[in-house]
């Protein structure tokens, strides 16, 4: 009977943005929404401890969600929902099915005299998609953006790959409202409690696309990329965080409610 409830909610959640349901294989706004309020109410994220807005876009670059955590979409700022979509755009643009960049990984490289200058700049935002539609409708399953593509290139933390269980990249999050090593974390969390973060390589500890800690004095990075704004913000770190990490992602598979199996999106979706 509970599976039977969960599949009737999954279905009314389900409000993807294209009639072809090119967001089949992402949770829905439902299910964004309550991972992210979720993950905001914790009080271990670091940073201001502000609302947030959250952004899916699928392996195209199309949005096809965007949420708040707050009562309305004021309380959080309102330039950080075009900012959410941009880091969604960045992690999904610069991930491949092998590897991924989180846009954290970007930092270091895009500053002034880095390998990557200049790439903040080559993918610009389409304003008419940032800016256009009914503000009221901001954050909700009919939010103007849903099924454009946003563009634009971010790079500070909160925007992450997505990958299913069976390795198969499938678009990407992105969270912004507090700092940037907040906003990483909250991703990071988020993307967890989707049951979409078997990422497969990164540039970062264990292969993966966290923030990188183990910059020396002089900025040098053991890791072999650098990440001059994280220092102390990231998680998880070490060996327990991975392991914490582990133990969700097995009580969590066990879950019911997992938007996954209550969608069919980790076999293929419908």
């Amino acid at each position: 009977m509970k599976r039977s409830c969960f599949f009737l909610i999954a279905a009314c959640g389900a409000l993807t943005a294209q009639d072809d349901n090119k967001c089949r294989d992402l949770p829905s706004h439902l299910f964004l929404k309550s991972a992210l309020t979720a993950v905001v109410s914790q009080t271990t994220n670091g940073g201001l401890g502000f609302p947030m807005w959250g952004a899916l876009v699928n392996r195209d670059g199309e949005v096809c969600a965007i949420a708040f955590s707050g009562k309305d979409r004021g309380a959080q700022w309102p330039g950080s929902r075009v900012i959410a979509a941009q880091k969604a755009n960045t992690a999904n643009a610069f991930s491949l099915p092998g590897f991924a960049l989180s846009t954290a990984n970007l930092h270091y490289a895009t500053q002034s005299g880095g390998t990557l200058f200049g790439l903040q700049h080559s993918n610009p935002v389409d304003t008419e998609v940032a800016y256009g539609g009914n503000a009221a409708n901001y954050g909700q399953p009919n939010d103007p953006m849903n099924g454009k593509k946003i563009g634009g290139v971010n790079v500070f933390g909160g925007g992450l790959a997505l990958y299913r269980a069976d390795g198969t990249l499938v678009g990407a999050i992105g969270v912004s409202g507090d700092t940037s090593c907040t906003d990483h974390v909250v991703a990071w969390r988020v993307r967890d409690r989707l049951n979409l973060d078997y990422v497969p390589a990164g540039p970062a500890g264990a292969g993966k696309d966290n923030i990188i800690h183990d910059l020396n004095g002089t900025g040098a990075s053991a890791s072999g990329l650098r990440c001059r704004h994280s220092r102390g913000g990231g998680y998880p770190a070490g060996d327990a965080g991975r392991a914490s990490v582990s133990a969700a992602r097995s009580a969590r598979a066990s879950a019911s409610t997992r938007w996954a199996a209550s969608t069919g999106a980790a076999s293929g979706g419908a």
